[in-house]
Protein backbone atom coordinates (compact mmCIF):
# COMPACT_ATOMS: atom_id res chain seq x y z
CA UNK A 1 0.00 0.00 0.00
CA UNK A 2 0.85 3.77 -0.63
CA UNK A 3 2.03 5.63 2.40
CA UNK A 4 1.11 8.91 3.72
CA UNK A 5 4.88 10.07 4.28
CA UNK A 6 4.37 13.65 2.98
CA UNK A 7 1.97 14.82 3.21
CA UNK A 8 2.75 18.16 1.19
CA UNK A 9 4.47 15.81 -1.36
CA UNK A 10 3.02 16.00 -4.75
CA UNK A 11 0.70 18.55 -4.34
CA UNK A 12 -0.19 21.52 -7.16
CA UNK A 13 -0.30 25.03 -5.92
CA UNK A 14 -0.34 26.21 -9.16
CA UNK A 15 -3.14 29.33 -9.15
CA UNK A 16 -3.57 29.61 -5.71
CA UNK A 17 -1.33 32.29 -3.87
CA UNK A 18 -1.06 32.40 -0.28
CA UNK A 19 -2.81 35.35 2.15
CA UNK A 20 -0.91 37.65 3.62
CA UNK A 21 -1.45 40.25 6.40
CA UNK A 22 -0.74 43.01 4.13
CA UNK A 23 -3.70 42.44 2.17
CA UNK A 24 -6.03 40.67 4.30
CA UNK A 25 -6.57 42.52 7.94
CA UNK A 26 -9.25 39.89 8.86
CA UNK A 27 -6.84 36.91 8.92
CA UNK A 28 -4.43 39.27 10.16
CA UNK A 29 -6.60 40.12 13.40
CA UNK A 30 -6.73 36.22 13.72
CA UNK A 31 -3.27 35.61 13.46
CA UNK A 32 -2.73 38.46 16.04
CA UNK A 33 -5.43 36.31 18.23
CA UNK A 34 -3.60 33.38 17.78
CA UNK A 35 -0.16 35.07 18.96
CA UNK A 36 -1.86 36.14 21.97
CA UNK A 37 -3.49 33.06 23.25
CA UNK A 38 -0.29 31.63 22.73
CA UNK A 39 0.81 34.05 25.14
CA UNK A 40 -1.56 33.37 27.71
CA UNK A 41 -1.98 29.32 27.38
CA UNK A 42 1.91 28.18 27.26
CA UNK A 43 2.86 25.15 26.38
CA UNK A 44 -0.61 24.00 24.60
CA UNK A 45 -0.26 25.54 21.06
CA UNK A 46 -2.71 22.56 19.53
CA UNK A 47 -5.59 23.26 22.12
CA UNK A 48 -4.90 27.13 20.66
CA UNK A 49 -5.28 25.80 17.13
CA UNK A 50 -8.31 23.88 17.47
CA UNK A 51 -10.26 26.42 19.50
CA UNK A 52 -10.03 28.38 16.49
CA UNK A 53 -10.83 25.91 14.16
CA UNK A 54 -13.71 25.31 16.32
CA UNK A 55 -14.89 29.23 16.14
CA UNK A 56 -14.37 29.73 12.70
CA UNK A 57 -15.82 26.17 11.64
CA UNK A 58 -19.05 27.30 13.77
CA UNK A 59 -18.48 23.91 16.06
CA UNK A 60 -17.86 22.66 19.42
CA UNK A 61 -15.06 20.64 21.01
CA UNK A 62 -14.48 17.81 23.35
CA UNK A 63 -11.26 18.63 25.46
CA UNK A 64 -9.53 15.69 26.96
CA UNK A 65 -6.82 16.40 29.33
CA UNK A 66 -5.71 15.73 32.57
CA UNK A 67 -6.52 18.17 35.48
CA UNK A 68 -3.92 21.68 35.54
CA UNK A 69 -3.17 21.55 31.47
CA UNK A 70 -4.98 25.48 31.10
CA UNK A 71 -8.15 23.94 29.45
CA UNK A 72 -10.23 25.99 31.48
CA UNK A 73 -7.63 29.16 30.92
CA UNK A 74 -7.84 28.68 26.89
CA UNK A 75 -11.83 29.12 26.73
CA UNK A 76 -11.69 31.99 29.37
CA UNK A 77 -8.89 33.58 27.42
CA UNK A 78 -10.81 33.36 24.33
CA UNK A 79 -13.67 34.59 25.63
CA UNK A 80 -12.16 37.90 26.63
CA UNK A 81 -10.77 38.21 23.34
CA UNK A 82 -13.98 38.49 21.34
CA UNK A 83 -16.66 40.35 22.35
CA UNK A 84 -19.56 38.49 23.40
CA UNK A 85 -20.89 36.78 27.05
CA UNK A 86 -19.01 33.98 28.36
CA UNK A 87 -20.29 31.72 31.00
CA UNK A 88 -19.03 28.32 33.04
CA UNK A 89 -20.87 25.80 33.98
CA UNK A 90 -19.16 22.82 36.58
CA UNK A 91 -21.06 19.78 35.76
CA UNK A 92 -21.77 17.93 38.84
CA UNK A 93 -24.31 14.69 39.66
CA UNK A 94 -26.92 16.79 41.35
CA UNK A 95 -26.93 19.05 38.04
CA UNK A 96 -30.37 19.35 36.41
CA UNK A 97 -31.42 20.21 32.85
CA UNK A 98 -32.77 23.55 33.79
CA UNK A 99 -29.64 25.07 35.60
CA UNK A 100 -28.39 24.76 31.83
CA UNK A 101 -31.12 25.83 29.58
CA UNK A 102 -32.65 28.24 31.93
CA UNK A 103 -36.57 28.09 33.57
CA UNK A 104 -39.32 29.88 34.22
CA UNK A 105 -39.93 31.54 37.27
CA UNK A 106 -43.29 33.04 38.93
CA UNK A 107 -43.19 36.41 39.70
CA UNK A 108 -46.19 36.36 42.73
CA UNK A 109 -46.00 40.76 42.16
CA UNK A 110 -47.13 40.26 38.12
CA UNK A 111 -48.74 37.27 38.57
CA UNK A 112 -46.54 35.62 35.19
CA UNK A 113 -44.13 33.28 34.64
CA UNK A 114 -40.76 35.30 33.31
CA UNK A 115 -37.81 33.12 31.84
CA UNK A 116 -34.57 32.82 33.46
CA UNK A 117 -31.90 32.47 30.83
CA UNK A 118 -29.40 29.47 31.90
CA UNK A 119 -25.83 29.73 30.76
CA UNK A 120 -26.27 27.88 27.52
CA UNK A 121 -27.73 31.06 26.57
CA UNK A 122 -24.16 32.78 26.36
CA UNK A 123 -21.47 33.09 23.05
CA UNK A 124 -18.70 31.05 24.94
CA UNK A 125 -19.92 28.52 27.29
CA UNK A 126 -17.73 25.91 29.40
CA UNK A 127 -19.18 22.71 30.17
CA UNK A 128 -16.55 22.17 32.89
CA UNK A 129 -15.95 18.03 33.34
CA UNK A 130 -19.42 17.24 31.21
CA UNK A 131 -19.09 13.41 32.09
CA UNK A 132 -19.66 13.95 35.46
CA UNK A 133 -23.13 14.67 34.94
CA UNK A 134 -26.43 12.58 34.29
CA UNK A 135 -27.61 11.67 30.85
CA UNK A 136 -30.87 14.94 31.10
CA UNK A 137 -28.25 17.57 31.61
CA UNK A 138 -25.74 16.01 28.95
CA UNK A 139 -28.36 15.26 26.72
CA UNK A 140 -29.82 19.47 27.42
CA UNK A 141 -26.80 20.46 26.18
CA UNK A 142 -26.16 18.66 23.50
CA UNK A 143 -29.38 19.15 21.88
CA UNK A 144 -29.06 23.13 22.53
CA UNK A 145 -25.82 22.79 20.27
CA UNK A 146 -27.71 20.37 17.67
CA UNK A 147 -30.52 22.59 17.44
CA UNK A 148 -29.19 25.93 18.25
CA UNK A 149 -32.71 26.74 20.63
CA UNK A 150 -33.77 25.62 23.68
CA UNK A 151 -37.54 25.06 24.73
CA UNK A 152 -38.59 25.74 28.32
CA UNK A 153 -42.41 25.11 28.99
CA UNK A 154 -43.54 26.44 25.65
CA UNK A 155 -41.93 29.10 24.30
CA UNK A 156 -38.52 28.16 22.22
CA UNK A 157 -35.65 30.59 22.82
CA UNK A 158 -32.72 31.18 19.58
CA UNK A 159 -29.46 31.11 20.93
CA UNK A 160 -26.88 33.87 19.66
CA UNK A 161 -25.63 33.90 16.25
CA UNK A 162 -22.02 33.44 17.55
CA UNK A 163 -22.04 30.10 19.83
CA UNK A 164 -19.51 28.04 20.92
CA UNK A 165 -19.61 24.90 23.43
CA UNK A 166 -16.06 24.10 24.71
CA UNK A 167 -16.62 20.73 27.14
CA UNK A 168 -14.00 19.43 29.14
CA UNK A 169 -13.34 15.68 30.29
CA UNK A 170 -10.34 14.68 32.92
CA UNK A 171 -9.47 10.83 31.92
CA UNK A 172 -8.80 10.60 35.92
CA UNK A 173 -10.97 9.24 38.38
CA UNK A 174 -13.40 7.84 36.29
CA UNK A 175 -15.79 6.44 39.20
CA UNK A 176 -19.12 8.38 39.30
CA UNK A 177 -18.59 9.65 35.99
CA UNK A 178 -21.28 9.06 33.15
CA UNK A 179 -19.47 8.64 29.83
CA UNK A 180 -21.00 10.07 26.77
CA UNK A 181 -22.90 8.04 24.53
CA UNK A 182 -21.20 7.66 21.13
CA UNK A 183 -24.36 9.22 19.40
CA UNK A 184 -24.05 12.47 21.37
CA UNK A 185 -19.75 12.54 21.00
CA UNK A 186 -20.87 12.77 17.30
CA UNK A 187 -22.47 16.56 17.59
CA UNK A 188 -18.89 17.71 19.03
CA UNK A 189 -16.92 18.92 15.92
CA UNK A 190 -13.73 18.28 17.65
CA UNK A 191 -12.47 15.90 20.30
CA UNK A 192 -8.82 17.41 21.24
CA UNK A 193 -6.67 15.21 23.75
CA UNK A 194 -4.15 17.43 25.51
CA UNK A 195 -0.73 16.29 26.80
CA UNK A 196 1.56 18.26 28.95
CA UNK A 197 4.16 20.60 28.21
CA UNK A 198 7.42 20.20 27.52
CA UNK A 199 10.32 21.58 30.13
CA UNK A 200 10.42 24.68 28.26
CA UNK A 201 7.04 25.94 27.81
CA UNK A 202 6.71 24.84 31.69
CA UNK A 203 9.34 27.18 32.75
CA UNK A 204 7.47 29.82 30.93
CA UNK A 205 4.84 28.88 32.98
CA UNK A 206 6.69 29.35 36.20
CA UNK A 207 7.85 33.20 34.55
CA UNK A 208 4.22 33.86 33.91
CA UNK A 209 2.82 32.89 37.32
CA UNK A 210 5.70 34.68 39.30
CA UNK A 211 5.31 37.92 37.10
CA UNK A 212 1.34 37.77 37.90
CA UNK A 213 1.72 37.17 42.22
CA UNK A 214 4.21 40.49 41.67
CA UNK A 215 1.10 42.54 40.43
CA UNK A 216 2.81 42.87 36.67
CA UNK A 217 -0.29 42.70 34.49
CA UNK A 218 -0.57 40.53 31.21
CA UNK A 219 -0.65 42.29 27.75
CA UNK A 220 -4.20 43.50 26.74
CA UNK A 221 -5.94 42.58 23.93
CA UNK A 222 -8.27 44.76 21.94
CA UNK A 223 -11.21 42.16 21.58
CA UNK A 224 -12.73 41.03 18.27
CA UNK A 225 -16.22 42.09 17.14
CA UNK A 226 -18.74 39.63 16.67
CA UNK A 227 -19.37 40.36 12.57
CA UNK A 228 -15.73 40.08 12.50
CA UNK A 229 -15.73 36.95 13.45
CA UNK A 230 -18.55 36.36 11.26
CA UNK A 231 -16.37 37.42 8.16
CA UNK A 232 -14.36 35.43 8.91
CA UNK A 233 -16.56 32.04 8.87
CA UNK A 234 -17.66 33.18 5.58
CA UNK A 235 -14.09 33.82 4.17
CA UNK A 236 -13.40 30.34 5.63
CA UNK A 237 -16.00 28.51 2.73
CA UNK A 238 -14.56 30.48 0.20
CA UNK A 239 -10.98 28.63 0.56
CA UNK A 240 -10.04 25.79 -2.11
CA UNK A 241 -10.73 22.72 -2.05
CA UNK A 242 -9.33 21.06 -5.03
CA UNK A 243 -11.11 17.92 -6.42
CA UNK A 244 -8.42 15.46 -5.50
CA UNK A 245 -8.25 16.30 -2.18
CA UNK A 246 -11.71 15.86 -1.67
CA UNK A 247 -11.53 12.72 -2.68
CA UNK A 248 -8.85 11.49 -0.33
CA UNK A 249 -11.39 13.49 2.27
CA UNK A 250 -13.85 11.11 1.44
CA UNK A 251 -11.66 7.61 1.32
CA UNK A 252 -10.43 8.70 5.21
CA UNK A 253 -14.31 8.50 6.22
CA UNK A 254 -15.15 5.19 4.49
CA UNK A 255 -11.97 3.97 5.05
CA UNK A 256 -13.56 3.77 8.94
CA UNK A 257 -16.40 2.41 7.79
CA UNK A 258 -14.49 -0.69 5.26
CA UNK A 259 -11.10 -0.49 6.95
CA UNK A 260 -10.09 -4.06 5.71
CA UNK A 261 -9.96 -2.58 1.95
CA UNK A 262 -6.88 -1.04 3.75
CA UNK A 263 -5.22 -4.44 5.41
CA UNK A 264 -6.30 -7.71 6.11
CA UNK A 265 -4.75 -6.98 9.69
CA UNK A 266 -7.31 -4.16 10.15
CA UNK A 267 -10.82 -6.69 9.58
CA UNK A 268 -12.99 -6.74 12.23
CA UNK A 269 -11.67 -3.62 13.89
CA UNK A 270 -14.96 -1.39 13.46
CA UNK A 271 -18.72 -1.75 14.63
CA UNK A 272 -19.31 1.77 13.66
CA UNK A 273 -17.49 3.64 11.26
CA UNK A 274 -17.62 7.59 11.31
CA UNK A 275 -21.31 9.59 10.42
CA UNK A 276 -21.58 11.46 7.33
CA UNK A 277 -20.86 14.50 10.20
CA UNK A 278 -17.24 13.46 10.17
CA UNK A 279 -17.18 14.48 5.99
CA UNK A 280 -18.42 17.80 6.91
CA UNK A 281 -15.92 18.36 9.62
CA UNK A 282 -12.87 17.42 7.61
CA UNK A 283 -14.20 19.66 5.07
CA UNK A 284 -14.76 22.73 7.01
CA UNK A 285 -12.09 22.88 9.42
CA UNK A 286 -9.63 21.95 6.39
CA UNK A 287 -10.91 24.94 5.12
CA UNK A 288 -10.52 26.51 8.66
CA UNK A 289 -6.87 25.29 9.13
CA UNK A 290 -5.61 26.47 5.85
CA UNK A 291 -7.27 29.84 6.04
CA UNK A 292 -6.12 30.31 9.97
CA UNK A 293 -2.45 29.34 8.44
CA UNK A 294 -2.72 32.59 5.43
CA UNK A 295 -3.62 30.47 2.23
CA UNK A 296 -6.57 30.31 0.11
CA UNK A 297 -6.24 26.62 -0.23
CA UNK A 298 -6.41 23.54 1.44
CA UNK A 299 -3.03 21.44 1.55
CA UNK A 300 -2.99 17.20 2.48
CA UNK A 301 -1.11 18.32 5.64
CA UNK A 302 -4.57 20.58 6.98
CA UNK A 303 -6.49 17.06 6.69
CA UNK A 304 -3.31 14.92 8.05
CA UNK A 305 -3.41 17.21 11.16
CA UNK A 306 -7.05 17.42 11.69
CA UNK A 307 -8.06 13.80 11.27
CA UNK A 308 -7.76 12.47 14.60
CA UNK A 309 -9.69 14.64 15.98
CA UNK A 310 -12.62 14.70 13.98
CA UNK A 311 -12.63 11.15 14.27
CA UNK A 312 -11.41 9.52 17.24
CA UNK A 313 -14.38 9.81 18.91
CA UNK A 314 -17.31 8.90 15.66
CA UNK A 315 -15.80 5.38 16.00
CA UNK A 316 -17.04 2.18 17.90
CA UNK A 317 -14.47 -0.42 17.98
CA UNK A 318 -15.37 -3.83 18.44
CA UNK A 319 -15.27 -6.03 21.19
CA UNK A 320 -12.56 -7.88 20.21
CA UNK A 321 -10.60 -4.98 19.35
CA UNK A 322 -10.65 -3.33 22.54
CA UNK A 323 -9.76 -6.69 24.20
CA UNK A 324 -6.20 -6.64 22.07
CA UNK A 325 -5.55 -3.03 23.07
CA UNK A 326 -6.93 -1.16 20.19
CA UNK A 327 -7.90 2.24 20.33
CA UNK A 328 -9.76 4.69 17.66
CA UNK A 329 -6.57 6.35 17.71
CA UNK A 330 -4.86 3.47 16.18
CA UNK A 331 -7.14 2.78 13.63
CA UNK A 332 -6.89 6.41 12.55
CA UNK A 333 -2.93 6.57 12.45
CA UNK A 334 -3.20 3.30 10.18
CA UNK A 335 -5.72 4.53 7.91
CA UNK A 336 -3.90 8.01 7.29
CA UNK A 337 -0.61 5.74 6.59
CA UNK A 338 -2.29 3.74 4.07
CA UNK A 339 -5.21 5.78 2.32
CA UNK A 340 -2.71 7.10 -0.79
CA UNK A 341 -2.37 10.98 -0.85
CA UNK A 342 -3.43 12.67 -4.19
Amino acid sequence: METATNPAAGYDHVGHNALTTATDPLNADFGRLRAWLNGCVLGQAELVDRLLVALLSDGHLLVEGAPGLAKTTAIKALAGAIEGSEKRVQFTPDLLPADVTGTDVFRPETGRFDFVPGPILNNIVLADEINRAPAKVQSALLEAMAERHVTVGCTTHSLPDLFLVMATQNPVEQQGTYPLPEAQLDRFLLHVRIGYPDAQSERRVLELVRSSASGVSAVSFCPIAQSRILEARAAVLDVHLSAALEEYLLQLVFATRNPSLYGDDLDGWVEWGASPRATIALDRCSRAMAWLEGRDHVVPDDIVRLAPDILRHRIVLTYEAEAEGMSADDLVAAILSRVPLP
